[in-house]
C-alpha cells in the first residue's frame, strides 16, 4: 500500500529556473511551465529517492476524469506518474498528448 505524504510547497524548476508556487489545493509535484518535475519521492511526499534525475514529460494517459503525465527520468530512466495539475501549460499537454496517450 503506497503512503501519501501532502507537501504542497514553492520551488524553483530545475529545468526552467522559473519559480513554480504552491499549489494549494493538492501536492504541487511538477512545473507548470514546462511540465518536467523531479525524482524525488518513492512513495509520494516521502522525498526518500537518492536518484533526483529529472523528470521529462514523454506523454499523456486518461485517468478518471482528468489525466496523467507521463515522464522518463533522465538518470535513471524508471517511467512514473503525476497527475496534471489545473494552471499546467496546455498547450504543452496538447503537443504530448499527439506523442502518447492511453
Amino acid at each position: 500500500m503506497k503512503k501519501f505524504r501532502m507537501i504542497d510547497e514553492e520551488f524553483i524548476c530545475d529545468n526552467c529556473n522559473r519559480t513554480v508556487n504552491k499549489l494549494d489545493y493538492s501536492a504541487r509535484d511538477h512545473c507548470p511551465f514546462c511540465l518536467y518535475s523531479k525524482h524525488v519521492d518513492i512513495n509520494p511526499g516521502d522525498r526518500l529517492n537518492s536518484c533526483k534525475g529529472l523528470l521529462e514529460p514523454i506523454g499523456i494517459e486518461k485517468y478518471k476524469n482528468t489525466y496523467k503525465i507521463l515522464y522518463k527520468c533522465t538518470k535513471c530512466h524508471k517511467i512514473h506518474k503525476n497527475v496534471m495539475a489545473n494552471d499546467d501549460n496546455y498547450d504543452l499537454i496538447i503537443k504530448l498528448s499527439c506523442k502518447h496517450i492511453i
